[in-house]
């Protein structure tokens, strides 16, 4: 029993010893994740009791989007997590991340918010990556009929705050998804018709010194857009 109680002694003391020395170094390395993780969500807000919805349905994104012969159109819903547009910006980094799982969702997102909702969203200033985020979504979904609502977007995120910082940390994936982006729009410039609507091009026939002056203008546009994002 002796023996026991010495080798008992022993042990204790070597497990106090060692959670000394846990709490020396472990601990304060503990201390450090959480203060950062406490920075990182820093912008985000609990949910409350408005946040949580019950009885959710579905809500076509673009219900008016037509049918065409032997094709089926392409139907995006609002998740069933938002059945509200975000009206600050923890609303939105929340339903950007929980809510929308695909880039079609999250173009829809952008386009049915426009850019001046962005630009009062994110007023204080944009989220650390988000702005590589949106270039990726805006060059991987963008169509003719889109042109116009896309450039008021880039035009409202070039004024955030801190746009500059982050432009300069785009990867070199979302920096050649940004020039891909202004490829697309610069091939798109020209008019506002597309094959399916010939009164647009009539239109722009019957007129084609405000034609040419249009597209003069969209082009300026489109070449200080590229030189703010660098992407020239």
């Amino acid at each position: 029993m002796g023996w026991l109680t010495k080798n008992a002694c022993k042990n204790g003391g070597l497990l106090l010893r060692k959670a000394q020395r846990y709490k020396i170094f472990i601990v304060p390395q503990e201390k450090h994740r959480r203060k950062r993780d406490i920075v990182l969500a820093s912008h985000l807000r609990p949910l409350e009791k408005k946040d949580k919805m019950g009885n959710k349905r579905n809500v076509l994104w673009n219900p008016c989007v037509g049918h065409t012969s032997g094709q089926k159109a392409t139907e995006v819903e609002i998740p069933q997590e938002l059945e509200q547009l975000p009206g600050t910006s923890a609303e939105f980094y929340r339903d950007w991340r929980r809510c929308l799982k695909s880039g079609k969702e999250k173009y829809q997102l952008l386009l049915k918010l426009e850019g001046k909702a962005l630009s009062r969203i994110f007023q204080t200033e944009l989220g650390f990556g988000l702005l590589g985020e949106f270039l990726t979504v805006l060059a991987e979904n963008v169509c003719h009929e889109d042109r116009d609502a896309v450039l008021q977007i880039l035009q409202s995120l070039s004024s955030t705050k801190r746009f500059g910082l982050n432009l300069d940390l785009l990867s070199t994936s979302e920096k050649e998804s940004t020039r891909d982006l202004f490829r697309k729009l610069q091939s798109m410039s020209g008019g506002y018709w597309s094959p399916g609507h010939p009164s647009g091009k009539a239109e722009v026939e019957a007129h084609p010194t405000d034609s040419s002056l249009q597209k003069e203008a969209e082009e300026r546009r489109v070449m200080e857009l590229m030189r703010c994002y660098q992407a020239s």
